[in-house]
This record gives C-alpha cells, sequence and structure tokens, in this order.
C-alpha cells in the first residue's frame, strides 16, 4: 500500500490489499470484534467495521449501527456526520463469539463513505472486484 494516493485506493483499479489491517487493530487502544453489516431487506453486505463493548452498547440501546472507529480510536455512529445512519434490525454473534452481524436497514443514500460518479453515497463498500489482478467496477 506503500505510494498508492488516497483516491486511488477507494476509486481505482489499483488492486493494493492492507494485508496489515488486523495487524493495527491489534495494536488499538481498546478490545473489539469484526462486525459485519448486512442490508436486512436485500442480503447485501455494506460494511466490515468493529465494535468495542461501548459499541455495541450504544447500538442496541439507540437501534442505530455503530462500531468503533479503529483509525481514530472513538466511537463511530453510522451516519452522524453524513446522514447515511443504518438502522439496526438485528444483532446475531457467530457461534465461537467472536464477531457480529448487524443486520440493517440504510435510512440515508447509502452506506459507503464513498461515492459514485453523481456524488451520491454508495450502496456498499465492496463495489469494486479482482479482475486480472486489477480492480474494476462489480456489476
Amino acid at each position: 500500500m506503500a505510494g498508492i494516493d488516497h483516491k486511488e485506493l477507494e476509486e481505482g483499479t489499483t488492486l493494493a490489499l492492507d494485508f496489515n489491517k488486523l495487524a493495527k487493530v491489534a495494536g488499538s487502544s481498546e478490545p473489539v470484534l469484526p462486525v459485519v453489516v448486512q442490508n436486512a431487506d436485500t442480503g447485501e453486505v455494506l460494511i466490515l467495521a468493529y465494535a468495542n463493548r461501548k459499541a455495541l452498547d450504544y447500538a442496541l440501546e439507540h437501534n442505530v449501527a455503530t462500531f468503533w472507529s479503529t483509525s481514530r480510536n472513538e466511537l463511530w455512529i453510522k451516519g452522524k456526520t453524513s446522514g447515511d445512519t443504518l438502522e439496526l434490525v438485528e444483532v446475531r454473534v457467530n457461534c465461537e463469539q467472536n464477531s457480529l452481524l448487524y443486520r440493517v436497514r440504510p435510512l440515508g443514500l447509502g452506506a459507503c463513505h464513498t461515492k459514485d460518479a453523481s456524488g451520491k453515497a454508495r450502496n456498499s463498500c465492496y463495489y469494486r472486484r479482482i479482475k486480472d489482478n486489477k480492480l474494476e467496477p462489480a456489476e
């Protein structure tokens, strides 16, 4: 990932996977679990994020997808600044109790912090696929 600019990383075709992400998460000041976020109506996977106890408690109390930002070391209430809130429908726990599934209903324009060509938030963070060792828009 060294040497790739932010725009190319989020919008480009260069494949630059961050295989150090979990090491960065492990170095976070908070113990966290991965959270897969899925649209409760369509089944589409929207985001992979992390939650600590504070984020999970807030999410359950307020019925809004809430995470722990491992890069900013703070509570991340999805949609608080963007308006792209994800209403929490239910929280599921995997068999080993080491990850969560938030089933949500998007209330804003999208779920991703990146925007499409028209300036609209993308529905999902998974908007590109790997083909021939490059990235291309997913269909």
